[in-house]
């Protein structure tokens, strides 16, 4: 195996069941180990801040070099990881198949998980990342939850950084008071029986926490556009894939998560159909990282590989059924000015291309010329909760600095990400530039700029 091979990198399931994955010095000594590889290597440098952590530790020891740092100096390089993939994916030589075997996103998992064990994990983190609970909690109230969660809100959002750690700046999503489920149940555009996929293809929508509770128009944009396009649909949300709990290392809740999903999801496989996310990062949970962590597990293991592959990203999704089946008639394409699309981390981690910008490519070139679709492919800095933390905030705004200056330069109408969270984050930097670029009022996702340009109603 040579450094720097171009095969695909290969991903080893995630142990959590042995006690070795809990030994403190097992973990230390493996801590250790990738540090000293990662130290040498140093490619990683500008990605998220775990590195320059990381080499500012060693670059402090002196002589010593990683001998010299302190093991309980590791969290700070730990608790900076927003597990992006993007070093697994696009920088590290040295994964899966190379001997090395290196995986730093799962071994900062992995130490989360001792963590976790060990201490507990945040109470502030962990009520944030309450998903479904929030969600329905907030959902009667939505007016008022979106009040006092508001930038501008003087009065909450300091208490709200004080009691939980939550930057008084950094946007939060809001609340819907109606569920994208709920909606969908009086959608009522019909299936485009004159499409070259109908009856070819049936799709079950899987909401993802975030769709269903924050942004149902992401949820009824894809509905419109793949009812337009011939393809049966189906909204099924059994719960949150488990993303907000990966990231902290409680990798029991995730698994729990797995089986619950996986086996509601099963009939509707069993039925013919496919699957398709909404939210990339809940896409990738349910195609890669779910069949890491219960591949033990015989009573759900079947349910959960069957599941990952059935399952698409939406924008993956559309464009496989315009590949496959091609696209409708009469379709009177319209959109009034161009597009800056942000790539995010965790669809670029699924190793499946840039697929919302070929999505927005079937737009015609005379509606959507090529210049005028600016593809930004780098982190946006966020890292789902880690970015709206107080010790994070100005770090997440750094870390997605270069991807809000490309948003500026382009100057679009349109400013475009498949993850939501990564779409304000980046409008908040955009406004932090200042100068003469003036920040777009709202980021949508690419379902969302296809549906426009078909001229739906969603």
């Amino acid at each position: 195996m040579r450094e720097g091979s171009l095969e695909a990198p290969t991903r080893h399931a995630l142990d959590w069941r042995n006690p070795d994955f809990y030994d403190e010095q097992k973990l230390d000594a493996e801590m250790r180990r990738v540090f000293e590889i990662c130290h040498g290597c140093r490619r990683c440098f500008n990605l998220c801040d775990s590195f320059p952590k990381l080499f500012d530790l060693v670059d402090a020891a002196g002589d010593a070099e990683m001998h010299g740092v302190k093991s309980e100096d590791f969290k700070g390089v730990v608790d900076a990881c927003t597990l992006c993939d993007m070093c697994f994916l696009t920088k590290c030589p040295y994964v899966p198949p190379h001997e090395w075997g290196l995986d730093f996103p799962h071994l900062m998992v992995r130490a989360r998980a001792v963590e976790m064990k060990k201490n507990g994990g945040s109470f502030a983190v962990a009520q944030l990342t309450e998903t479904d609970r929030n969600g329905a909690l907030a959902r009667p109230a939505a007016d008022i939850a979106n009040w006092a969660s508001d930038v501008g809100n003087q009065l909450t959002r300091p208490l709200m950084e004080k009691a939980l750690g939550v930057h008084r700046e950094a946007h939060l999503p809001k609340y819907n008071s109606e569920t994208f489920a709920m909606q969908a149940k009086r959608q009522v555009a019909p299936v485009n029986r004159m499409a070259p996929a109908y009856g070819k293809r049936k799709v079950a929508l899987y909401a993802t926490c975030f769709a269903n509770y924050n942004t149902p128009s992401i949820g009824l944009a894809a509905r419109a556009v793949l009812h337009r396009f011939g393809v049966e649909t189906e909204v099924v949300y059994p719960g949150c894939c488990g993303m907000p709990q990966l990231e902290q290392g409680d990798l029991a809740r995730v698994n729990r998560k797995a089986a619950t999903v996986a086996n509601e999801m099963a009939p509707w496989i069993a039925k013919g159909y496919d699957v398709a996310a909404l939210v990339p990062s809940c896409a990738l949970m349910l195609k890669m990282e779910w069949p890491l962590l219960v591949p033990q597990d015989a009573e759900h293991r079947q349910a959960v590989e069957n599941l990952a592959q059935a399952t698409f990203d939406i924008t993956e999704f559309v464009v496989d059924v315009a590949r496959r089946h091609g696209l409708p008639d009469g379709i009177e394409w319209s959109l009034d000015g161009g597009v800056a699309l942000h790539v995010a981390c965790h669809a670029r981690a699924q190793n499946m291309g840039q697929k919302a910008a070929e999505m927005l490519r079937l737009i015609p070139k005379s509606v959507l010329p090529a210049a005028e679709l600016k593809v930004i492919e780098r982190c946006s800095g966020h890292g789902g909760s880690w970015g709206v933390m107080a010790e994070n905030f100005d770090v997440a705004l750094k870390v997605g600095k270069p991807t809000a200056q490309q948003v500026a330069r382009a100057n679009k109408t349109y400013v475009a990400s498949e993850c939501p969270l990564a779409g304000a984050h980046i409008l908040q930097g955009v406004e932090r530039l200042g100068g003469d670029a003036e920040t777009p009022a709202e980021s949508l996702h690419p379902i969302e700029i296809l549906a426009r340009a078909m001229g739906l109603s969603y």
